[in-house]
C-alpha cells in the first residue's frame, strides 16, 4: 500500500472531526439575538396576548371563558386591516359556504322576521315547502308545537329549527291571509338546490347573454347543462 495514501486515510476522519468541532464553537460565539431574532419577536408578541389572557383568567373578579375572549378579540384585530379580511368561526363556516356549494338541506323557504313573526318570502321551486303548498305571505306561528311568534327569536334560531338533515321531519303551523284557522304542515326536509344562473340566451350569432345572481361551485355546470330557469332563487 502506498504510504501517502495510508496517511490520508488515517488523518481524513481526524480533519473532518476538527472542522465540525470548530464550526460548533464558532456558532456558539455568534449573538443569539441575531440568529433567532425573528422567532423571538413572534414569541414575544404571542406571549403578550397570552399574558393578558392569563392575567384576566387569574385576577378578573368573575370567571371567564378564554375561548370566547379569543373569538371576540380576533374580529376586533381584523378591523384594523382592509374590509375584506374577516374571521369566520367554525360554527358559521358551513352556512357561509352554502351559497358557494349550491345546495343545503332544509325545507326550502326564504323568510324574514316581520313584527317578530316568521314571514315566508318565497319557496324554492322543487323544494318540499313548495310541493306541500306553502305560499309567500304565510306566517309561521308554531314549529314542532312550540310557539315562535312574538318570542323575539333571531334568524339563527329560526334556521336552526327549520334546517336539518335530509329525511328528517319538522311540523309547522302557519297563518294565511283570509284563513281564520292555522294550517298545519308536516315537512320532510330535503336537499335544496340553489341555482346561480338565472337565464342565458344568444342575442345574435356573436353575442350571448348570461345572468348570474351569484358565483357558486355549481355555476359552470348549470351553464353547461342548462339546468336553470328564468326565475331568481334565494
Amino acid at each position: 500500500m502506498n504510504y501517502n495514501n495510508s496517511r490520508k486515510i488515517v488523518f481524513l476522519p481526524l480533519v473532518l472531526g476538527i472542522a465540525l468541532a470548530l464550526g460548533i464553537f464558532i456558532g456558539r460565539l455568534l449573538p443569539s439575538d441575531q440568529v433567532s431574532s425573528q422567532h423571538s419577536n413572534i414569541r414575544s408578541r404571542n406571549d403578550k396576548l397570552n399574558g393578558i389572557l392569563n392575567i384576566i383568567e387569574s385576577n378578573y373578579v368573575d370567571s371567564v371563558n378564554r375561548n370566547e375572549l379569543v373569538e371576540t378579540a380576533i374580529p376586533a384585530i381584523l378591523k384594523k386591516l382592509d374590509p375584506h379580511s374577516i374571521y369566520l368561526p367554525a360554527k358559521d363556516l358551513a352556512r357561509s359556504n352554502e351559497p358557494l356549494q349550491g345546495n343545503f338541506e332544509g325545507i326550502g323557504i326564504s323568510f324574514n322576521l316581520l313584527t317578530d313573526t316568521i314571514l315566508i318570502i318565497g319557496t324554492i321551486p322543487g323544494g318540499p315547502s313548495e310541493k306541500l303548498g306553502l305560499l309567500p305571505g304565510d306566517k309561521i306561528i308554531y314549529v314542532n308545537d312550540s310557539l315562535v311568534a312574538g318570542k323575539h327569536i333571531g334568524d339563527e334560531k329560526v334556521m336552526g329549527m327549520l334546517k336539518g338533515p335530509r329525511g328528517t321531519v319538522v311540523k309547522i303551523k302557519v297563518l294565511r291571509n283570509g284563513r281564520k284557522e292555522l294550517l298545519p304542515f308536516e315537512i320532510t326536509r330535503d336537499k335544496i338546490p340553489i341555482y346561480s344562473v338565472d337565464v342565458d340566451y344568444m342575442v345574435n350569432d356573436h353575442i350571448g347573454y348570461i345572468k348570474i345572481n351569484t358565483f357558486a361551485m355549481t355555476t359552470f355546470d348549470e351553464f353547461i347543462k342548462g339546468s336553470w330557469d328564468d326565475q331568481s332563487h334565494s
